[in-house]
Parts: C-alpha cells; structure tokens; sequence
C-alpha cells in the first residue's frame, strides 16, 4: 500500500485579522446597514482569528476583471506552489531531502482560477523536473480536492508501487470576492475563505524512498468517494465577467449529518474500526458548523478535531489546501505504530471523499 511521506505548506502574503476584514465588508457589502449588521455575527461566530490573502485588503476596495483576477491567481498561486513543494521536499528529520529527480507524477489540484497549460507545467519548468513526468490536473473539485489528490495518488501508485506522487494544492479564494454581490452566499465567503497552497508525497510500497524514513508513516489504506445525486446547487461556481461568484447552500451541516456521515460510516466499518477509536480525525475544516456537525454525528474522542479547529482559526478555509494544513500538522508528531484516521473533506457536487490510514 502507498504511503504519505512528507508535507509542506504555504501561507499567502497578507495575514488580515478578522476584525479588520470584518470592517472591510461592512464598509464594501452592497447591502443597507441594518441588513448587514443582521449578518455581521457571521464573522463573529466562524471561529477564525487570522486568513491570508494574495493582494492587500485595499485591492478589494476597487473592481476587477476576470482578466485580472485570474493573472494574479497564476502568479501567486505559481509562487506559491513552488514554496509549497520545497517545503515538503526538504521536511524530513535530520535534514535529509527529496528530489523532484524522485518524483514520477505531480498531481495539481485547484478550483479558483484559469490556466492552459495548467499550473504544473509550469510547476515543472521552474523546479527543472524531470521531461517524462506525469501529469494530472484536476480542476473543479473545491475543498473536496486535498483528499481527493491523495485519494488519486494512492489508486495510480497501486499500478506503480516503485514510484512517487507529488499531490499540490493551490487556491486562491479571496479574488473571487464580489464587491457588487449582494447574495448571503457571497457574504459567507468573506467570512471563510483564505488562500495557501500545499504539497503532500505518496510513495508507492516499492518505493526507493522509503529507505529514508526512520519512524512510522501514514499508510494508505483505501480511498472512497461518494456523491450526492441531483446536489450540483449546494456549493460551487458561478463563473460571470468580473470572475467567479461563490455558491453556498444553507443545506450543508445538515448534508453533513445526512450524507457524509452514512458515507465515513461505511468506510469505517468496511476497515473493521469503531471511530470512537480514532485519536483524531485529518478533517477538513469547511466551518465552524461543519465540524460541529461531524461532532454531533460521531461520539469522537475529547480533542479528535482539536486541529482542523487550529487550522480554521489560523487559516480560514482555503478550499483543497485545508486539508493538508490539517495532515501537515498531524505530521508533525510522531506516532504510534497501529494508530489510525481518516482523512475526509466535502466539495461541490454534493460530493465526500475519504481516505483511510494507519501508522506503520
């Protein structure tokens, strides 16, 4: 079975408290004033402290074209990804590191902006690898990506046990902000979205790799996806002139508890788990009520989402990246032999993906 053997991260530019993002809004919502101040606690109840944007909190302040929009998504999230996959080639204990000589297939993952040929081409250009690696880009998936890219990996590399993936994630949320969208949906996404970008490495069984890793690893142990028939409303795009509109239905938490939790229980019990055994759970954290709502669902152990709740509180919600912001902190303990997680995140489509893993 193929295993995650590094990660690495990347915040944006600009780090904004959500106070001040909060009094941006309120200045720029296309809304009268007692109707904004009803939706103002949205801020104040999302359980985030800190997000970081691509531009300054100024540039929000003017109107913008698609066109413009979408070249600072190529350059920033480019730069990004690049500090991303350095970061998680250089992250093994004792100040080993990995190659992109080692690396046999990159998928990239985004869902906020434009590019042909995509942001991997690009990716492989400026870090010089190697001409006959692969490519996947996958676009559309939102914050279901991160898991989904791992999910991926994990199924090509049961075809190719000596070889290496390199999943990036790269997002860009904040430019799809709408100053002339007066939509509670579109107010909801001031109050969540952050950019980053991430890398995470998956190594086939056979991999040469491995003999550089001294302690225990995630091992991957099945990938699952579910979607929702005839739910291509709850969450998404709407692509106009001026760039993308977000789509948020107020159905989600309530999809949660319907959906993904019938979906995490199958996969739980095909594994042969109680997931009240689970330490933690790699979970994307979508929203204050979307974790409380994978609370109420399962009776975790005390702490099990203390780090998707870090990694809102520090990062807001940066679509696919999220994830890995989650699994990069896990990393950063070293654990047991036997211990087990899943790794799970929601995206449009009505859709779950979840991948299971155990430290071996």
């Amino acid at each position: 079975m193929p295993y995650i053997l590094s990660s690495g991260v990347q915040c944006a530019d600009y780090s904004c408290d959500q106070s001040d993002v909060q009094e941006l809004v309120y200045e720029l919502f296309p809304l009268k004033d007692h109707e904004k101040k009803r939706l103002m606690p949205i801020f104040e109840h999302a359980n985030i402290e800190k997000r970081q944007f691509a531009a300054p909190l100024e540039w929000f302040k003017k109107n913008h074209g698609l066109e413009e929009r979408n070249h600072l998504y190529h350059t920033k999230a480019l730069a990004y990804s690049l500090q991303a996959i350095a970061s998680c080639l250089s992250n093994l204990p004792g100040g080993d590191e990995f190659s992109t000589d080692d690396i046999d297939h990159l998928i990239f993952v985004s869902s906020t902006g434009i590019s042909t040929p995509t942001l991997d081409a690009y990716i492989m250009n400026e870090l010089g690898f190697r001409e006959d690696t692969k490519r996947t880009p996958l676009f559309g998936l939102g914050c279901a990506g991160g898991t989904s890219g791992v999910a991926k990996a994990y199924e090509w590399l049961l075809g190719h046990p000596d070889q290496n993936v390199l999943v990036i994630c790269a997002e860009l949320c904040s430019l799809t902000f709408q100053a002339e969208d007066a939509r509670v949906s579109n107010f909801v996404g001031t109050a969540l979205f952050g950019d980053g970008a991430s890398a995470v490495l998956v190594a086939g069984d056979h991999s040469s790799l491995l003999k550089k890793i001294k302690h225990p690893l995630p091992k991957i142990l099945n990938s699952n996806s579910k979607t929702k028939a005839h739910s291509t409303d709850v969450m998404g795009w709407r692509v106009v002139d001026t760039g993308f509109e977000v789509i948020f239905n107020k159905s989600i938490p309530r999809l949660v508890k319907e959906f993904w939790s019938v979906h995490a229980k199958e996969v739980v019990r095909s594994n042969d788990w109680q997931i009240e055994e689970l330490p933690f759970i790699v979970a994307h954290p979508g929203g204050r009520k979307v974790l409380e709502a994978y609370e109420e669902v399962f009776n975790l152990k005390e702490g099990a989402l203390n780090i998707p709740r870090k990694v809102l509180s520090s990062h807001g919600n940066m679509s696919s990246p999220t994830v890995h912001f989650v699994l990069h902190e896990v990393l950063k303990t070293q654990h047991e032999k036997g211990t087990k997680s899943i790794m799970t995140s929601l995206g449009p489509g009505f859709s779950s993906e979840i991948v299971s893993l155990e430290w071996v």
